[in-house]
Formats: C-alpha cells, sequence, structure tokens
C-alpha cells in the first residue's frame, strides 16, 4: 500500500461570503491510497471555522499509516471503524480518508461506487448553485452569469427578506435560503411568510445549532420546510432533527466520510425526515464522492466545482443542468497532471 497527500489551493471564481466570514480560496487535501496497481482519492477541506487545517489533517493520518496498511483490504466500511477511534477528533481527515478507501475499493472491484451500493441513476437531484453574501448588484450579477434551475441564496443580513425580493426581479427559478443560523425565532416565522411567496422551497438552519426550544416552536409555526445544517453534524444528531426540523443537510467531512454519511440518510429516511447532502467547496474529488449517494437524496448542494476556477480532476461534472458521471470505476476520480 502507498499512502500519498496533494494539498492545493482551490482558487474561487467569486469572493465567497457567508455569515462566518469571506474567502477567495479554499485549501483542500486529497489523499490518495494505491494498492496492487489500483488508487483511490478522498477530499477534505480546510476551514479556520472547525479548526481544520492541511497539515493536522496529514499529520493524524500519518500516525495510523501501519494500520491503514495492514488492513487494506477490508471493506472501506470496516476500515472505518478501525480508524474511527484513532481519527475521531478530526471526521475531516476520517473522511479524505474514507474517501479515498471507497474509491480504492470500488476501482478493486471494478464497478462505480453507486453500483456496488445496489443504485441507479435514474431519479436524481439536481444541485443548487451557491448564491453568497454580497452588495445585491453583485448577487444579481452571479445570477445572470451562472443562469440554473436552482439556487442557494445565503443570508444573515438586516435586509434579507429585501435581498430575495430583489433577486425575484432577475429570475424564476426555485431559491432555497441558508440563514447560517443567524435568525430568531421571530424573525424566521415572518421571514419564512414573506419567502414563501418569493418560490422560496425551504430554509436551512435558521436558529442556533442548539436553540431546540426555539425550533421547537418555529416547527410548528413556519410555513416553509425546515432543514437542519449545524444542527446535524454526527449520527447521533439525526434522531435529535425528528420533530424540530422537516429534513437534515449531512455534510460528510464533518460526519466523517461516506460510511456514516451512508448510515445518517437512512436512519433520516426512517424518520421521516428529507434528506440533503451538502458540500464544503470541494473540487470535484469530494464531489464526485457525494454524487455516489444522489439517488438516495431528495436535494443535494454539489457546487463545488462550479463555484472554483481550477478544478484539480476529472470525474463526475455537472454542467447543462445535468450530472454527468464517467465511465470508470470508484467514484470516477483522476487527478489532472500538476
Amino acid at each position: 500500500m502507498e499512502l500519498k497527500f496533494h494539498p492545493y489551493n482551490l482558487e474561487l471564481k467569486n469572493t465567497f461570503t457567508i455569515s462566518h466570514g469571506s474567502r477567495d480560496v479554499q485549501p483542500t487535501l486529497i489523499v490518495s491510497l494505491s494498492d496492487r496497481g489500483f488508487t483511490g482519492y478522498g477530499e477534505a477541506t480546510a476551514t479556520s471555522y472547525y479548526g481544520v487545517t492541511i497539515e493536522k489533517m496529514q499529520a493524524d493520518i500519518l500516525n495510523i499509516e501501519d494500520l491503514i496498511a495492514e488492513n487494506i483490504l477490508l471493506e472501506p466500511e470496516e476500515l472505518w471503524e478501525l480508524t474511527y477511534p484513532h481519527l475521531k477528533e478530526n471526521p475531516f481527515a476520517l473522511c479524505a480518508l474514507d474517501m479515498a478507501m471507497h474509491d480504492l475499493h470500488g476501482k478493486r472491484n471494478r464497478q462505480p461506487l453507486y453500483q456496488l451500493w445496489g443504485l441507479d441513476l435514474e431519479n436524481i437531484p439536481l444541485t443548487n448553485y451557491t448564491i453568497g453574501i454580497d452588495s445585491v448588484e453583485k448577487m444579481v450579477q452571479k445570477i445572470k452569469e451562472f443562469p440554473w434551475p436552482l439556487y442557494k441564496i445565503k443570508l444573515g443580513t438586516e435586509d434579507d427578506v429585501a435581498i430575495v425580493s430583489e433577486l425575484r426581479k432577475h429570475t424564476n427559478s426555485v431559491f432555497r435560503v441558508d440563514a447560517n443560523a443567524t435568525w430568531t425565532v421571530d424573525q424566521a416565522i415572518e421571514n419564512a411568510k414573506a419567502l414563501k411567496e418569493l418560490n422560496v422551497e425551504f430554509l436551512e438552519q435558521p436558529l442556533k445549532a442548539n436553540d431546540w426550544e426555539g425550533m421547537e416552536k418555529l416547527y410548528k409555526e413556519s410555513v416553509l420546510p425546515l432543514i437542519a445544517d449545524e444542527s446535524c453534524i454526527e449520527e447521533s444528531d439525526v434522531e435529535k432533527c425528528a420533530g424540530y426540523f422537516h429534513g437534515i443537510n449531512i455534510k460528510l467531512t464533518k460526519c466523517g466520510g461516506l460510511t456514516p454519511g451512508k448510515r445518517m440518510i437512512l436512519k433520516g429516511r426512517s424518520l421521516g425526515l428529507k434528506v440533503m447532502v451538502g458540500c464544503m467547496t470541494e473540487s470535484t474529488v469530494g464531489i464526485s464522492a457525494i454524487a455516489q449517494l444522489l439517488p438516495l437524496l431528495d436535494y443535494v448542494d454539489m457546487d463545488g466545482g462550479l463555484l472554483i476556477k481550477n478544478d484539480i480532476a476529472d470525474g463526475v461534472k455537472v454542467y447543462d443542468e445535468k450530472v454527468h458521471f464517467p465511465e470508470r470505476n470508484g467514484t470516477g476520480v483522476e487527478l489532472y497532471e500538476k
């Protein structure tokens, strides 16, 4: 077995602003696992908000290199169980490793990963395209530059409804609104009424992650469906969200990869929750892993490859309002030559 790290700086097409801050560059780490002539790739982005660095991810994975090598022939889920105790404090590193193992597993078995899981691509959701917080003029410009049937609008300002009202003048596309945990209960109730009239499909994480009392009230009174994001980080959170949210948004980097992500999807479904998987502005490496889950999802946010200027890999691509899968095994990823 050979373990390698490939750090990159992904350059964003536009400054990306949410309520937590702004960025023009997204550092990311690609992990590759090679064995018996096959190579699998996984990815996790670094983010200061969660205290995740490229160096820490590399160091934590290197600490268990021998454990990985000794068990490289196991099923990905089995390797995840072995590595989880060592990487549970760094789920981003665990995610990159788990993605790489799943890609390797599919390539060794000469099948796309979704086929190994017994899934087909007949009915899969289309990703939204994210419009970050900016001046209204620039948000309108981004919509005009990238016509798309489905936008996620990042909010968390003093003029959120006014912003959406202005954007609505320039497109008939469906909107989703992500308030990034910035609203009060009363704001969310009132905003939902106005936003429903503006063809908003749902509200994502309107309140702070731990405001369960507020969510209980909002769940009863909101005229729009509510999707948990920061309130649904790991597997144990899924059950907590039932009765407080109508759905969950799973981030593979936050929960630790495809292995727990798939379990969270199935758990959410069993509780009657709508299920979404979101991205953290990953390259096509991470997006291709997310794409394997599409047949299991109601909604998806996998626009990372659309938001960056210097994509680093071939694999599952989104264009012409469709998701295009390559005729390759595993997650379908091949890194471009540097």
